[in-house]
């Protein structure tokens, strides 16, 4: 098998889960983004869907049980050293998740998680590039049945 390039795109998801006007976010242990709160998310395994990777990563990072429901968007995600040279492009697909169940807990790679509110997002946090952008286009959507 070839080994992969740091330098080819990595496909990852992002769980974009809203509930009751919060957002669930679980602050990175692990770089690019390390110590930034961000939606939970990780790279899809092959083989994997997009929608099923959105659900194990969310559960494997927080505990919560949700429904994928749809691809909000894709986003380039370009990790730079000092100089300049890429040491990893990540492809984010952020999919729209509906909770099920579950309160989060930090697990897996994740410092912290909690259910923040829309309105404070930033609020005291460092939030990874596109959180608050994609929180809103999450809450334009009209709830799932």
């Amino acid at each position: 098998m070839t080994p992969v390039s740091p330098h080819r795109p990595v496909v990852a998801v992002l769980a974009v889960v809203l509930r009751d006007g919060h957002a669930l976010l679980v602050q990175r242990a692990n770089p690019p983004d390390a110590g930034f709160w961000g939606f939970p998310g990780g790279k899809v395994d092959a083989g994997e869907t997009l929608l099923a990777a959105a659900e194990r990563e969310l559960r494997e990072e927080t505990g919560v049980i949700a429904r994928a429901d749809r691809v909000l968007t894709a986003l380039d995600a370009l990790d730079r050293d000092g100089t300049g040279e890429l040491r990893h492009h990540f492809v984010l697909v952020a999919v729209l998740c509906h909770w099920q169940s579950g309160e989060p807990r930090a697990a897996d790679d994740a410092l912290d998680a909690a259910w923040v509110p829309l309105a404070g997002l930033a609020c005291g946090r460092r939030l990874s590039r596109d959180v608050a952008a994609l929180a809103g286009m999450a809450a334009g959507l009209p709830e799932a049945p």
